[in-house]
Formats: structure tokens, sequence, C-alpha cells
């Protein structure tokens, strides 16, 4: 069978939906959990690989049903609830009205006006201003650590990445979500994305950049493995 990039493979074909992914920059194939699609991804460094992956998923069948089935339901952002910045709990507090969220001076609480979706926007408005601010200061941090020029910092809300780096453009990418995450972690991400500017795979020589900015990174990426999927069902 010819496969190609992007294909979705029915649930019969492997037991999970699946979709088909081709990233020139993997060194092996491997599979991830999409827990907002419900799906798993399979990847491949080319087109020509995707019946391997195919085929090495396959043997992981029952790991992937797992997965899926242990996947975060979604969290809503709604007064009352609770959600957590720089790794910490933040209660959310309705005032009524049309007031912008606003986080409180000790960092405990976080008040917006609006109902329903107006609220939750609001919300995630804040925190896409905070993800800004934060992620900014920690790319210039690494960038000058390297003795690289400035980059295009952009925030966005990919579905399962928590950033991208494109070295040609010099324009970094990351996930607002990410500032849900101890700081430690948030400047890993800055540190790891940064790196890409240096190397653009992820060769031993790109991870000795990476730990040449933040030390030990194993523990960071097991936190984002673990964590991950709970932070990306926020506000669905």
């Amino acid at each position: 069978m010819q496969y190609r990039n992007g294909q979705r493979l029915p649930p019969e074909a492997l037991g999970v939906a699946a979709r088909l992914s081709v990233n020139p920059r993997a060194r092996r194939l491997s599979i991830r959990i999409d827990g907002r699609a419900g799906e798993a991804v399979l990847v491949a460094p080319s087109e020509r690989k995707l019946a391997d992956v195919v085929a090495f998923a396959r043997t992981k069948a029952d790991w992937m049903r797992e997965r899926l089935e242990a996947r975060v339901e979604g969290t809503p952002l709604e007064p009352g609830g609770t959600v957590s910045l720089f790794g910490k709990p933040v209660a959310l507090v309705g005032t009524g009205g049309a007031g912008a969220a606003r986080l409180s001076d000790d960092g405990r609480s976080i008040t917006s006006g609006g109902e329903g979706e107006a609220f939750a926007r609001r919300v995630e408005n804040l925190f896409k201003r905070v993800a800004r601010e934060t992620l900014q200061a920690r790319t210039d941090f690494h960038l000058r650590t390297l003795g690289q020029r400035p980059v295009k910092m952009s925030i966005a809300d990919p579905k399962s990445r928590w950033g991208s780096c494109s070295p040609h453009n010099r324009t970094i990418r990351y996930s607002w979500r990410v500032v849900m995450a101890p700081p430690e972690v948030i400047d890993y991400l800055a540190a790891h994305e940064v790196a890409h500017l240096v190397h653009a795979d992820h060769s031993p020589a790109y991870w000795s950049v990476v730990q040449r900015l933040v030390g030990d990174h194993r523990p960071f990426r097991k936190w984002l493995r673990d964590h991950g999927p709970a932070l990306h069902a926020v506000g669905r």
C-alpha cells in the first residue's frame, strides 16, 4: 500500500485512529499521542519510511490504545475553576461586567468579566500576554548566551507542539500553554527552540547546546511528556 504524508488511517487498520506525518528532522520512527484530536501520530523522516512506521505501530497497538483511553478530558476556563500558572494553582473568579482578565498581586487568582465563552476568552488572552512577556525574556536571554541575533517571536495555540523554530527566517513560535508549567520548564522550552538556530536537527551536537543553556534537560522533557496532555486540555 502506498502511504502519504497527512494520511489518516481508519481505526480498523491499527486498532486506533492514526495519522501519518513526515518530519525530515526526525532521526527515527516514532509515535506520539494527540489527545486533543484523539489519534496516534506516526512520524517518519520521509514518505518512503511511512510503511515502516505503520509496521512499527502495529507492534504498539496496545500501548496506543491505552494512551488514548487515558487521555485527559477538556477542562473549561470558568468562574470557580482552577488553572495553573508557572506551576502553581490560580483560582478563576468572575466579576460580571465587561472587565478584562487580571492577575491578582499575590498571583493566587485571576478575576475577569464576561460570561461563558467571553470569560474563557479573556482569561486565555491574559495567558497569551503573560506567555509573550515571559518567553520573550527567556528567548532573549538564551540568544545572548549563544551570541545569536534577535528573532521574530510569536505566540500560538498548536494542537500538541510546544514550540517550533525556523532558522532560515529566524522565527520562533511558542504555545501559550507552556506558561502553565513551572518556570524551569518554560525556560527549557525557550532554550530548546533557540538551540535550533545553531543545529536544526536533534543530533547529539544539538542536545549539547541545550545542555549548555539549561543543564540536564531530561527532567524538563519528562515533565512535558507527563503533564503536557493536561495543559493542552485546558479550555477545551
